[in-house]
């Protein structure tokens, strides 16, 4: 598994959040977990066509920072052209509810946002 900032989350309530946020956090890991968690399996090519805004090195650093925290598993097939496939870990799936949550909440959002400039005239 990678390697976190601090040996220890022990230094105030609230540690464990900024534990979860330091694994899943940043721009693009949890909408790579959201996709996995809707289809299952993705190949690299599918997931880059997700993320056009992504370059294809961020994306892999992200790809493996998740499979060294155990929530990715990443298969290589022996063919030409190489086929790599990623899915969830166990470890993976135990995220779904802390994903569709931030999801629920983005939707949530968004429509208050949508809502509040139609009202302005925005």
């Amino acid at each position: 598994m990678s390697k976190l900032k601090h040996e220890h989350f022990d230094c105030a309530v609230g540690c464990s959040v900024e534990a979860t946020l330091e694994l899943i956090g940043g721009k693009w890991k949890g909408v790579i977990l959201y996709h996995l968690l809707q289809e299952s399996v993705l190949r690299f090519s599918q997931l880059q066509k997700l993320f056009p805004n992504c370059t294809q090195r961020t994306l892999t650093n992200q790809l493996r920072a998740l499979e060294a925290d155990g929530f990715v598993l990443r298969v290589v097939y022996a063919q030409v052209p190489p086929k790599v496939e990623y899915s969830l870990t166990e470890r993976g799936l135990t995220l779904a509810p802390v994903i569709l949550a931030l999801k629920a909440w983005g939707d949530m959002e968004l429509g208050k946002t949508t809502a509040t400039e139609h009202a302005s005239g925005l």
